[in-house]
């Protein structure tokens, strides 16, 4: 039976604060600050046990391989006197797998499977080096051919940010849906990420019908505001679009685009009087998971950070009382994800599958999860600084806590 899963990233043992991410207004806030590993990853550890308790299918991918042992090389760069290099070489992005791929499920493909294709990530130096790693493990976890295609990347010519640009909205999980690809216009501040042309790339790749796939541009306003990504501002599930005032270039055009292919669709939308652009992109209301609970209730997984402001909350406590579509409001705690720019949409790609398909060591469940926690408590690093990156004695620890992982996941062939 077809499924909603999410597969979060769980946080590596080079959990740090570099600073790398032009754009990311909380990662460059907080660029040389003490990090916690260990801390890291115990809470997105904590989100999935909190979302597995709700009764929803979770998954994971475990860590790439930091220090990336190639990076450095193939650039002639020393770890000792190159700094930002030597920072890119132990970054452990890959944890916010919204970026690892573009999901189209089984229902909306011409051939019936489900299709991903790995995002290129090219706009960021330190991520571009993610893909052939992260293509490893979803050629693992999704390995079913009957059920599955796997593509290479867009070509780089076109940057693909994945999963975090994406939305698609549907009736039911497991039935056809409309997919919403949301791209960026060069020119602002900041990069604009995700390339048109990727984003239709991809629609072809995958087979989607041309009248249930939306193409939308992001308000270049919103990306100078630090929403690098679009669900930084919406964020979709099942009829529900759930988004900023100020999220797309034309927001009624947007709205009636998304319309004219799905009908049904309900519009949440949240207004710059109630929860400003900034407040929005410094509390990541909208980086939130909106889930469809087994008992048909449609709930918001936001940060902590959301009830902490008073508008937010404000907002959120006046929605619930109204007769929207979602009707409870969940926060966890992400903090030190959220202080380098990734809320607990960032933190998962959404697969629609049948879970018998896909490989059981991906899939967590509480056993799993005490194995995990266990693990983790006892090899991840208590806390990194930034300038400690690069030293000899930090690296092997990373690298030995990683291959334990994979040791108690029995995930060798990603060694």
């Amino acid at each position: 039976m077809l499924t909603e899963i999410n597969f979060d990233g769980i946080v590596g043992p080079s959990h740090n604060y570099a600073g790398l991410s032009l754009g990311n207004l909380a990662a460059t806030a907080h660029s040389g600050d003490v990090s916690y590993p260990r801390a890291a990853a115990l809470q997105g550890l904590a989100k999935m046990r909190h979302n597995l308790a709700l009764g929803l299918p979770q998954g994971f991918f475990v860590p790439l391989p930091r220090p990336n042992p190639n990076y450095l090389a193939r650039l002639g760069a020393d770890a000792h006197t190159e700094r930002a290099l030597t920072a890119a070489a132990w970054s452990a992005s890959s944890m916010w797998t919204a970026n690892a791929a573009t999901v189209s499920p089984a229902p909306d493909t011409l051939d019936g499977r489900c299709h991903l294709t790995p995002a290129n990530l090219v706009t960021m130096p330190h991520r571009a080096q993610e893909w052939p790693d992260t293509a490893r493990q979803l050629a693992l976890a999704f390995a079913d051919s009957a059920h599955f295609a796997l593509h290479e990347p867009v070509p780089s010519s076109f940057g693909d940010e994945g999963a975090a640009n994406h939305m698609r909205l549907c009736e039911e999980h497991g039935g056809p849906g409309v997919e919403v690809f949301v791209y960026g216009r060069p020119g602002g501040p900041f990069p604009a990420r995700q390339h048109e042309q990727a984003s239709r790339a991809v629609a072809r790749l995958h087979g989607l019908d041309p009248a249930r796939t939306v193409f939308i541009e992001q308000n270049p306003a919103a990306i100078a505001a630090g929403a690098f990504h679009n669900d930084v501002v919406a964020v979709a599930n099942g009829r529900v679009l759930f988004t900023h005032a100020e999220a797309f270039a034309d927001q009624a055009q947007a709205h009636d685009a998304i319309r004219a292919a799905f009908p049904q669709l309900e519009v949440v939308e949240v207004p710059s009087s109630a929860v400003t652009l900034a407040e929005a992109v410094r509390t990541y209301l909208f980086n939130a998971q909106l889930v469809t609970l087994p008992e048909g209730e449609m709930a918001l997984i936001v940060p902590s950070e959301c009830t902490e402001s008073p508008a937010v909350s404000s907002w959120l406590d006046a929605m619930l009382a109204g007769n929207g579509p979602i009707r409870r409001v969940l926060p966890v705690d992400v903090r030190q994800s959220m202080a380098n720019g990734g809320g607990p949409a960032c933190l998962r790609l959404r697969v629609v599958a049948d879970p018998a398909t896909v490989d059981p060591r991906f899939l967590l469940d509480e056993v799993h999860a005490d194995r995990l926690e266990q693990l983790i408590a006892r090899a991840w690093p208590e806390q990194i600084d930034p300038v400690d990156l690069g030293r000899d004695t930090l690296a092997q620890s990373v690298v030995t806590a990683r291959q334990a992982l994979l040791d108690v996941l029995e995930l060798e062939e990603l060694g």
